[in-house]
């Protein structure tokens, strides 16, 4: 897409630059925001607007609908509404605008489609890898994180061994616009997680638990192909990605205990209801909500 004009750029890289620096964004969130606010930035060219305060609601309403009869879903509207909204906000807090000309714009409605998930059997069959080479150790700590705590992608790859506290079975978890939450780690994730830290030997607090090549966090790409591969390997021809472990952890947990909000705090949700709840959370409540629901969190019977 062509680099539109200084004035227009220019705050959109200011704007970007405060996402990855402050707020922490995952690199894919950031490159999605830059392409939805070049799109603007090239549509407003096209109009001769010289500033962002010269942008007005009705040519913000233009703007969806162009994209719109191009061929753009309502999905996609939707997220790129999102990223103007959010780029209007901080322009206002920047003193450049004066009103969001997003506010009150709706994109078209998207079809509501319920996530696929993995059952309790296939969830299992999945983490009970076999295997004890180092790779093998590795994979069974990753997918029994993953399915125990509900970890997105970005925050799996960037987890370092100072956010996990597997004596208490806690990971303190950097979510996304920096928020923070602290979430339990099943009994079989801590042990394949232990495992995998007596592989590594001398593995300091600030070196990541899964190290990619030169010792930096492994990159995302790696872990879904690896996931795809052990999938298959394990006999499981579902199209199987990190946020499917996700989604099944939350919906496995939902549907053992019917404790919606105690699985909201667990995922992190990004909106202020959800930020309120963990705010406020009651640790050990939901460590007993989890241990006595999750189908990789029950103790040994005696």
């Amino acid at each position: 897409m062509d680099e539109a004009p200084g004035a227009l750029r220019a705050p959109v890289e200011r704007f970007l630059e405060r996402l990855e620096g402050i707020r922490r964004m995952s690199t894919h969130t950031v490159a999605a925001y830059r392409a939805d606010l070049a799109a603007l930035a090239d549509w407003c060219d096209g109009l001769g607007l010289p500033r962002w305060r010269a942008l007005h609601t009705e040519q913000l309403r233009a703007f969806i609908a162009a994209e719109h009869r191009r061929g753009l879903s309502p999905r996609s509207l939707q997220r790129r509404l999102s990223a103007c909204r959010s780029f209007f906000r901080w322009l206002i807090g920047e003193g450049e605008l004066a009103a969001n000309p997003a506010q009150g714009l709706r994109a078209p409605k998207a079809p509501r489609t319920l996530p696929q998930v993995l059952d309790v059997d296939e969830a299992q069959r999945l983490v009970e890898l076999r295997g004890e080479d180092p790779l093998g150790t590795r994979d069974r700590a990753m997918l029994e994180l993953f399915y125990s705590s509900g970890l997105r992608l970005a925050e799996l790859c960037n987890l370092h061994w100072r956010d996990l506290d597997l004596d208490q079975a806690l990971v303190s978890v950097h979510g996304k616009g920096a928020r923070m939450r602290i979430v339990p780690v099943g009994r079989f994730a801590c042990e394949a997680l232990q495992l995998w830290c007596r592989e590594l030997g001398q593995a300091g607090p600030d070196a990541p638990v899964f190290p990619g090549r030169g010792g930096a966090p492994i990159a995302p790409r790696t872990v879904q192909a690896r996931l795809r591969k052990l999938a298959q390997q394990q006999g499981i021809w579902k199209r199987v990605h990190p946020h499917l472990l996700r989604h099944s952890c939350a919906s496995h947990l939902l549907e053992s205990s019917g404790d919606l909000r105690g699985v909201q705090e667990l995922l992190g949700h990004a909106d202020i209801a959800t930020t309120q709840i963990y705010t406020h959370l009651d640790y050990q409540h939901l460590a007993r909500v989890y241990d006595g629901a999750h189908p990789r969190a029950r103790r040994k019977r005696s």
